[in-house]
C-alpha cells in the first residue's frame, strides 16, 4: 500500500535519487528540503512503507496560480496510478490553499498522462530557453 502526504517529510538524498532516476542524470546532492520549504506552496510525497516512491513539487505565485514541477515516480512503481494520485493530491492541496489555477508544462510523451489521466486541459503557453 502506498501512502500520500501533502507537505510530507523527506530526506534530501531520497528526492535527489528520484530526480536523478526520473531525469536520467547523476545524483546532484541538492537541498530539496530547503528549496521547497522556502519557495513552494507545498509538495506531495508517496511512500511504500518507509521508502519514498514518488514526489511532486507545487510552486506558486503567492496568490492564485500554482505550478506542478518535478513529478517523479520510481521506475518500479510507474504505470500503477502513483503519478496520477500524486497530482490529485497536489490539486487538492493547491485548491485548499485558495489557488484558482494549476499549471503544468511537460514533454510531448507525457501528454496522455497529464491530459487523460490527470484532467489538465491544453492551453497556449510560451517558453524562452535561457
Amino acid at each position: 500500500m502506498i501512502s500520500y502526504e501533502w507537505r510530507g517529510r523527506f530526506d534530501n538524498p531520497e528526492v535527489d535519487a528520484l530526480h536523478a532516476e526520473g531525469f536520467d542524470h547523476d545524483p546532484l546532492d541538492d537541498d530539496w528540503w530547503g528549496q521547497v520549504t522556502r519557495h513552494s506552496l507545498g509538495w506531495v510525497t508517496a511512500r511504500r512503507g518507509t521508502t519514498l516512491v514518488g514526489f511532486v513539487n507545487v510552486a506558486w505565485d503567492g496568490a492564485v496560480h500554482a505550478f506542478i514541477l518535478d513529478t517523479l515516480v520510481t521506475a518500479a512503481e510507474r504505470r500503477q496510478g502513483v503519478g496520477r494520485q500524486l497530482v490529485a493530491e497536489a490539486v487538492a492541496g493547491a485548491r485548499a490553499a485558495g489557488c484558482e489555477w494549476l499549471h503544468v508544462d511537460f514533454d510531448d510523451h507525457l501528454k496522455r498522462f497529464y491530459f487523460d489521466s490527470c484532467g489538465f486541459q491544453p492551453t497556449h503557453a510560451g517558453l524562452i530557453a535561457l
